[in-house]
């Protein structure tokens, strides 16, 4: 749309006498016995039983096994999987922006108003747009993000969301901007589906252009932003089996723009992902579809991933 917008070893079984061994005790009063058996899996297994003065005192036979012997297949504790919070992605943060808001469209008014985006005033964000059928971006746009929340969070990462169609309208594109830099993001992706004419298809990314001006400082994440976003675009591809926008990108799907306050004011590496054509009937089919949407999620987040070094 057109917006602002991861022990000792066993003792040998062949060092132990197969032989039974019984010992008795001269006054009758317990009988000992032992016996040493192989066993199919490791070491040995020490079978003890005793008896005391009556039949009430009996115990029931004890079962002791050598240092790092397996009981049985069935016994055996498996090794839990490495922690994800030890592993390359601890202490890392995203923070997905799920573009506009459903309720935008009845606050016209409040976000019409103008924000300081840097390098001049713009619209605080915009409703987004919508299928011809009536699905909104805002829809897909946070449908995506959640499912995205999900597949990070499995990795390791802690995921914020700028919003979660939990307030009226908004948040304004400067607001989105802040937090993600008060989150002291890892990288930032801005969620949204495009708006234009029919026969208009595939998806983009959008990177921020170098930009100095008032607040806007773009210079430190214009680089780690493209590998971000080379790293989306790839791996977005190659899981929902979408093509480059072919409409702009020269079919790169690489987009660099200077005039969106949300990449402007950004302190953290950050793109905008447009996953496709609202307004185009095939891409429409794509974007409506739950599974497809996982799919795009899978390869944003994939993205994110590599970025980070996961």
């Amino acid at each position: 749309m057109r917006y602002d917008d991861s022990p000792p070893a066993p003792e040998s079984a062949s060092s132990v006498s197969p032989e039974r061994r019984w010992f008795a005790r001269r006054s009758g009063l317990a009988v000992g016995a032992a016996l040493l058996a192989p066993t199919a899996l490791a070491g040995w297994v020490l079978i003890q039983l005793t008896t005391g003065a009556g039949a009430d005192d009996a115990r029931p036979p004890r079962i002791v096994m050598p240092a790092g012997s397996a009981s049985a297949a069935t016994d055996a504790t498996p090794k839990a999987d490495p922690s994800p919070s030890k592993g390359p992605l601890a202490g890392r943060t995203v923070v997905i922006d799920p573009g506009h808001n459903t309720g935008n469209f009845k606050h016209t008014s409040e976000i019409d108003e103008k924000v300081d985006i840097g390098t001049n005033r713009k619209e605080c964000d915009t409703t987004g747009t919508t299928t011809n059928s009536g699905y909104m971006e805002a829809e897909f746009t946070l449908d995506v993000s959640r499912r995205l929340r999900t597949v990070l969070e499995a990795k390791g990462l802690k995921v914020v969301l700028t919003h979660e169609a939990d307030r009226a309208w908004g948040p304004c594109i400067d607001e989105r901007a802040r937090i993600g830099n008060g989150a002291a993001a890892d990288a930032v992706v801005s969620v949204h589906a495009d708006g234009v004419s029919e026969g208009n298809r595939g998806y983009h990314i959008i990177l921020p252009a170098k930009v100095k001006g008032g607040a806007a400082d773009t210079a430190p994440i214009v680089g780690p932003s493209r590998d971000l976003g080379e790293r989306i675009a790839s791996n977005f591809a190659r899981t929902t089996g979408s093509a480059p926008a072919n409409y702009l990108g020269s079919g790169t799907g690489l987009v660099v723009r200077d005039d969106l306050g949300g990449l402007n004011l950004s302190t953290r590496p950050k793109v905008f992902i447009e996953c496709g054509n609202m307004r185009d009937a095939k891409d429409a089919a794509l974007l409506t579809s739950p599974e497809w949407r996982q799919k795009a999620a899978q390869g944003i987040a994939d993205g994110i991933v590599g970025f980070l070094g996961g």
